[in-house]
């Protein structure tokens, strides 16, 4: 998970630069490997799916799976030109993929404004193409929207926005997208600090708390 920075890394490719992936999908585990829930669709009637970029996945993952109402968490690659990438792949830079979690959440017990504070406080979402050490494309802010959830992420980024300014620290580089394909990653990625607890997380946030109103 330790990435180098280099100008390839530091821009995401056009179609015509990127690595050309391949026509077959990385599959998931069938289950969760910390509640086991499924990890395929279909899921229960009446959840929601989020997806976000905030760093390395391991530990972001993690950050989503221990909230109350998540049904279920995975990791994976998304918001660059190349199918089905693999993890060696995106380390390259050229695939132009995020590392991301996909999270499927039950509404009535967690709202969407509620992960997006998790989001939010969980990284240092001004650092551009990086999160502290780990340097690169697929290390980049983001959050990918499903539905109308595009205006609820502006809209808390606005609000994130003012209170890092209260407290002195630099402009937002956050995309905010509709949701792209989401490529499941390879398995040993999946709740890897659950199989791994004293394996690396690169998170760290502002210390900044995302206002309450």
């Amino acid at each position: 998970m330790f990435g180098i920075f280099s100008d390839k890394k530091s821009t995401i490719p056009t179609a015509s630069e990127a690595l050309p992936g391949r026509s077959e999908a990385i599959a998931p585990p069938a289950k969760h490997y910390v509640n086991g829930h499924p990890m395929n669709p279909p899921y229960p009637a009446g959840m929601e799916t989020a997806m976000f970029g905030l760093g390395c996945f391991w530990g972001a993952e993690r950050k989503f799976w221990q909230q109350e109402g998540v049904y279920l968490t995975a990791v994976g690659y998304a918001a660059g030109p190349t199918p089905n990438p693999t993890y060696q792949e995106v380390c390259t830079g050229m695939t132009g993929h995020n590392e991301v979690v996909l999270v499927v959440f039950d509404p009535k017990i967690v709202s969407y404004e509620q992960l997006l504070q998790v989001f939010w406080e969980s990284h240092n979402p001004t650092q551009g193409m990086r999160q502290g050490n780990d340097k690169g494309t697929q290390y980049r802010s983001g959050i990918y929207c499903y539905g109308d959830q595009q205006a609820l992420a502006v809209a808390s980024q606005a609000k994130y926005q003012a209170a890092l300014a209260t407290a002195g620290i630099g402009t937002i580089t956050t995309e905010v997208l509709p949701a792209p394909t989401f490529y499941y990653a390879e398995e040993y990625h999946q709740q890897y600090l659950a199989k791994n607890p004293n394996g690396y997380c690169g998170l760290g946030g502002t210390k900044v708390c995302y206002p309450a109103s």
